[in-house]
C-alpha cells in the first residue's frame, strides 16, 4: 500500500551498507555514519527511508591458522536481526535480461525505516548479494549495484508517491546507478564519501550498453561522474575533502559543498557523562571519576582478550578498518621503539579479504599481541568493541595518510567521552582540533592526492612518523607528570565536540527545513 505523506516531506537515502544495533550489514565507516543518521532521523521525527540490499552472510570475520594467517569466514545473520525484519513487499525486476524476485524487508524505529532487499531467485542473483564488498569480478560488481538501483526503483515506484519526496541521496557512487531508471529531476543529491581516486569506482562501457541499452563514449564510466551528472547537488564530508574534490572534478565546483560529518550522541556518548553535562551537573572532578569508571570498563574488557597487567598503564588505541593508507605501521613501530614504557596499545580492525596488504597487517597484529605483554589484538572489530575502546582509552591514535581521509569520526567518539586524540592534519580533524588545548596533531597538510605508494608518499610518511613519535612522547610526559593538564585537554575536546560533532547538526544541514528544534 503506498504510503500516506505530504507533499515534499519523505527523505531517501540509498547506501550501499548501514550499521544497526544487530546484524551483520556494514563493513566500515560508511556504514556506521548511515547508521547514526538512521537513528537520528527516528529521534528528530523525519519521514526517512534507507534502501540497502539483504546480505545474507554479512561481511567478513576471521580465524588465525597456527601461522598466524588471518582466515577469512562469512557472517551469517544472527536470528535477533532477521527477526526484526517485516515482508513489507515483494516485486519482481529485471536485470541480465531475467526477472529477479526479490523481497523488501524492513527494518523500522519510529518514523525511519530501513529497507534491505533480499534477492530470492534465480541462483546467480542470489550469490550476488551473500556478502558485502566481496565480489570476484568486475561484472559481479557491477550487477551487484545494479539490483540495488533496480529494487530502489521499483520500491519508490510501488510504495512512495513521487511528489511526497523531498530529497534522495545517494550514498557514495555504488548508489548513482538509481537515476539510470529513476528519473526524477531536482531531487538527487550524491554524497562522496572516500577523498582518494579509488572512491571513484568505474565499469566498462560494454556492461552499460548490455544492461541499459546506453552507448557511453567512453571506455570506462565513472560512477561518481553519472551522480554528479544527475544530482543538483553534492557533498563532500569534510572541507580540506571539499578542497580535494574540487581538484578532481573542477566542471562539477558549482554542485560541490561539504557537510562535515557527525557521530550520534546516543549511540557512542556515555549515558552518564551525558546526564551531567546536559544537566549543567558537570565539574573537574566528576569529569575525572567518570574517566576513571570508563578506563577500568575498558579494562575489564581487554581482559576477555588478554589478561595483564593493565595497572598504571597508559592505554593508547588505533581501533579501525585496516588498511595501508590509514598507517597500521605507525602504531606498530611505535610500541616496538618504545616497549619498555608503561604504555598498553590496543588495536582493533580487520582488513578485505582480498586486501594482501591489510591482510598482512593483520598477521602481523596477531604476532605482536602473543609476543609483546603491553600488545592486545582484536580482530572482531565492531559497534560494540568501538564503544568501549574509544570510551574507555587515554589515548586515540588517527594516523591517515594526509588528503587520503575524507573525514573520519573515530576522533569524534572518543572527544565526546573527553578522550583526546593525536592525529595526522586530514579529514574533518583540522575543524575539530586545536593543537595541545583539545587534541594533539603530527605531519603536514597535504591538500592534493600524493600517491601514498609512490617514493615521495614514503617519504613524506617517513618524515611524519618522526613527528608522531616525538609527539606521542611529549604526550606521554604530559600524562605521567602532569595528569590534571593532561585530563583538561580531554575535558576540552568533549566541551568543543559535543554540539559540533553531533548528527542532530549533521541532519539539519543536510535537511533545511525538515528537522524541526528539540524541545
Amino acid at each position: 500500500m503506498p504510503l500516506r505523506c505530504e507533499r515534499g516531506q519523505v527523505i531517501i537515502s540509498i547506501t550501499p551498507d548501514l550499521a544497526l544495533d544487530v546484524g551483520y550489514t556494514y563493513a566500515g565507516g560508511l556504514g556506521v555514519l548511515e547508521g547514526d543518521k538512521f537513528y537520528a532521523a527516528s529521534k528528530l521525527g523525519l519521514l526517512y527511508f534507507v534502501f540497502c540490499l539483504l546480505y545474507r552472510n554479512g561481511y567478513v570475520d576471521y580465524m588465525f591458522d597456527g601461522e598466524d594467517n588471518p582466515i577469512p569466514q562469512p557472517q551469517p545473520q544472527p536470528k535477533e536481526f532477521l527477526d526484526r525484519l517485516r515482508a513489507s513487499d515483494e516485486m519482481r525486476v529485471s536485470v541480465k535480461g531475467e526477472l529477479v524476485r526479490v523481497k523488501a524487508l524492513e527494518y523500522s524505529e519510529g518514523t525511519a525505516t530501513a529497507v534491505f532487499f533480499s534477492v530470492e531467485e534465480p541462483e546467480w542473483a542470489t550469490r550476488l548479494t551473500e556478502r558485502l564488498y566481496i565480489e570476484n569480478s568486475i561484472e559481479e560488481r557491477f550487477y551487484k549495484y545494479t539490483l540495488l538501483a533496480r529494487a530502489s526503483e521499483a520500491y519508490i515506484r510501488r510504495n512512495i508517491p513521487l511528489d511526497c519526496i523531498n530529497y534522495i541521496d545517494l550514498q557514495e557512487a555504488y548508489a548513482a546507478l538509481l537515476p539510470l531508471f529513476l528519473r526524477i529531476p531536482g531531487k538527487y543529491r550524491l554524497v562522496v564519501h572516500t577523498a582518494g581516486l579509488w572512491g571513484h569506482p568505474t565499469f566498462p562501457r560494454d556492461l552499460f550498453k548490455r544492461e541499459y541499452g546506453y552507448a557511453f563514449i567512453d571506455q570506462d564510466i565513472v560512477l561518481t561522474e553519472l551522480g554528479l551528472a544527475a544530482s543538483k547537488q553534492a557533498f563532500a564530508v569534510s572541507a580540506k575533502h571539499l578542497d580535494i574534490l574540487l581538484k578532481i572534478f573542477p566542471h562539477h565546483s558549482e554542485k560541490l559543498t561539504y557537510i562535515t560529518n557527525g557521530v550520534n550522541l546516543d549511540k557512542w556518548m556515555d549515558v552518564e557523562l551525558r546526564r551531567i553535562y546536559e544537566d549543567h551537573e558537570f565539574t573537574f572532578d566528576k569529569f575525572i571519576d567518570i574517566r576513571s569508571s570508563l578506563k577500568e570498563r575498558l579494562i575489564d574488557f581487554l581482559r576477555g582478550f588478554k589478561d595483564v597487567n593493565y595497572d598504571g598503564k597508559f592505554i593508547v588505541a588505533w581501533p579501525r578498518r585496516i588498511v595501508a593508507y590509514k598507517r597500521p605501521d605507525f602504531p606498530v613501530r611505535l610500541i616496538t621503539e618504545l616497549k619498555d614504557l608503561p604504555v598498553v596499545l590496543v588495536l582493533s580492525g580487520k582488513a578485505h579479504p582480498q586486501d594482501v596488504k591489510g591482510l598482512e597487517f593483520m598477521k602481523l597484529f596477531r604476532r605482536l599481541s602473543r609476543e609483546y605483554e603491553n600488545v592486545v589484538y582484536i580482530p572482531s572489530y565492531s559497534r560494540t568493541t568501538a564503544r568501549t575502546l574509544l570510551a574507555g582509552a587515554d589515548l586515540l591514535l588517527f594516523t591517515p595518510f594526509s588528503g587520503w581521509e575524507a573525514c573520519g569520526t573515530s576522533y569524534m567518539k572518543a572527544a565526546v567521552n573527553g578522550v583526546p586524540t593525536l592525529s595526522s592534519r586530514d579529514g574533518g580533524a583540522l575543524e575539530f582540533i586545536v593543537d595541545g588545548v583539545n587534541g594533539w596533531f603530527f605531519g603536514e597538510d597535504i591538500r592534493t592526492l600524493v600517491d601514498y605508494y609512490s617514493p615521495e608518499g614514503l617519504k613524506i610518511s617517513e618524515r611524519e612518523y618522526a613527528q608522531f613519535r616525538d609527539q606521542f612522547l611529549k604526550i606521554y610526559e604530559l600524562y605521567r607528570s602532569d595528569s590534571e593538564s593532561y585530563y583538561k585537554v580531554g575535558l576540552n575536546a568533549l566541551r568543543a565536540f559535543v554540539t559540533r560533532a553531533s548528527m542532530e547538526r549533521v541532519m539539519k544541514e543536510y535537511y533545511p527545513g525538515l528537522v524541526k528544534p528539540m524541545v
